[in-house]
C-alpha cells in the first residue's frame, strides 16, 4: 500500500524512471536493475492455476459486508477471507477489549467452510481515519500516534509511534488478550506494513534504529501471543534505506528475525516491474531461505501492474497467471491475498481458480 512515504531516503526519481530491462543492467551494471526482467519468465503462464499448496486468501480490507453473499464463498481454491480490523476497534477504551467482531467474522465464514485471516491495523493512509485508540493520544504516550507524510511533506494518514515502548507496551497487551480468545480460532494474523512517512524532522524520538528495535519487539509480542494461528509481519520497506543502494540492514533485520523467532514475513503489492519492491521485500523474499510462512498480496491497483489506484482497464491482458507463476516460483510464498477489487477479481482471478 504505502510506497511513497518512505522518508528522506528515496531514491532519486530519475532513477525511478530508468526503464526496465536487461539492457540496462547489462550497460550500467547497475544491481537495482538485477531482477528487473525475472518476470519474463512467468508471462506465458496461463490459466487454470494449478494447486500448489499455496494457501489464497481474499483481502477485503476493511469491508467486512463486501465477503457476505461474495462468490469466493463457493470456491473451494480459496481458503478464506483477510479482513483489517483496527487497533481502535478492537480496544475501544482502555483495557477493555471488544473482538466480537472478528469472532462474528470468523463464525460467518466456517459455515461456508472458509477461515479468517486477520491483518491488524494501527497505521492508515488517510488523514481523516487514525488507527489507535483515543487514550493512546495523550502525553502519557508521547501522543501515542504521529502524522505520516510524503517525501514532500503532505500528510498521508497516521501511524502508532511503534519506537515509544510505552506504545509498544500496550500493543503487547492488546496481542495478547487477542491470543487469549482468537488464538486457534482464527487462520492467522499479520501487522500491518513497515513502511511509513516518519523521520526525525517531524518526531525527534524517531530513529531508524529505535523503529526496527519497535517493530522486532512487536514480531516478538505476537509470536508469543498466538501459537495455533499464523503470525506474520509485513515488511516492505523502512525509513533510513534504500536498497541496493544504501543498506544499512533494516529491512534484513526484519526478515531475518522473524526466520529466528518463528513469525512469518509477508508484503504487501506484488509489482514484479517496480524496482522500489523488487529490490526490497521481493529481493528479501527470493534471496532468503526462509522455514516460516511467506505471504504476498496482491493489492489494488496490482491487477494492472500499478498500486493504491481504482482505475479500471476494460482492454487488457489478464497478468494473474503471471503473478501466481512469480509469487510462487521466484518468491516461493506459502500464502497469497488476492484483492477483491472489481471488475479483475471476477473476470481475471475467478477464473483462474476454476474447480474445486
Amino acid at each position: 500500500m504505502h510506497v511513497k512515504t518512505i522518508g528522506a531516503f528515496a531514491l532519486p526519481l530519475l532513477l525511478l524512471l530508468l526503464p526496465a530491462g536487461r539492457g540496462c543492467a547489462e550497460d550500467w551494471e547497475n544491481p537495482s536493475e538485477r531482477y528487473s526482467d525475472a518476470y519474463l519468465e512467468y508471462v506465458d503462464a496461463i490459466c487454470p492455476i494449478p494447486a500448489d499448496g499455496i494457501h489464497h486468501y481474499v483481502f477485503f480490507a476493511r469491508d467486512r459486508d463486501a465477503m457476505r453473499g461474495h462468490p469466493f464463498l463457493s470456491n473451494g481454491r480459496f481458503e478464506g477471507a483477510q479482513i483489517m480490523y483496527s487497533w481502535r476497534q478492537l480496544e475501544p477504551a482502555r483495557d477493555e477489549y471488544d473482538f466480537s467482531v472478528i469472532v462474528d467474522d470468523a463464525r460467518y465464514l466456517a459455515a461456508h467452510g472458509k477461515r479468517l485471516f486477520v491483518q491488524l491495523q494501527d497505521a492508515t493512509f488517510f488523514d481523516r481515519y487514525n488507527a489507535v485508540p483515543d487514550y493512546l493520544l495523550s502525553p502519557e504516550f508521547d501522543g501515542g500516534a504521529i502524522q505520516q507524510r510524503t517525501d514532500d511533506g503532505r500528510t498521508e494518514g497516521w501511524v502508532a509511534k511503534r519506537w515509544n515502548p510505552a506504545v509498544r507496551e500496550r500493543f503487547a497487551r492488546l496481542l495478547v488478550a487477542m491470543g487469549d480468545e482468537l488464538d486457534g480460532v482464527i487462520a492467522g494474523v499479520n501487522l500491518q506494513e513497515t513502511a511509513i512517512g516518519v523521520t526525525r524532522e517531524y518526531d525527534p524520538t524517531f530513529s531508524p534504529e529505535r523503529y526496527v528495535e519497535g517493530l522486532q519487539a512487536n514480531m516478538r509480542a505476537l509470536g508469543g501471543a498466538f501459537s495455533r494461528s499464523v503470525t506474520m509481519q509485513y515488511a516492505n520497506f523502512v525509513p533510513g534505506e534504500w536498497l541496493p543502494w544504501e543498506d544499512n540492514g533494516y529491512l534484513r533485520s526484519i526478515y531475518s528475525y522473524g526466520e529466528e523467532i518463528g513469525v512469518g514475513l509477508g508484503a504487501p503489492d506484488l509489482l514484479v516491474r517496480r524496482k522500489g519492491q523488487l529490490n526490497h521485500a521481493l529481493a528479501m523474499m527470493h534471496e532468503g531461505a526462509f522455514t516460516v510462512p511467506i505471504g504476498i498480496a496482491v493489492q489494488d491497483g496490482n491487477y494492472i501492474g500499478e498500486t493504491g489506484t481504482n482505475e479500471i482497464r476494460t482492454e487488457r491482458h489478464s497478468i494473474v497467471p503471471m503473478l501466481h507463476a512469480f509469487a510462487h516460483h521466484f518468491l516461493g510464498v506459502s500464502y497469497m491475498f488476492w484483492s477483491y477489487q472489481e471488475p479483475y477479481f471476477s473476470e481475471d482471478v475467478i477464473p483462474c481458480f476454476s474447480g474445486g
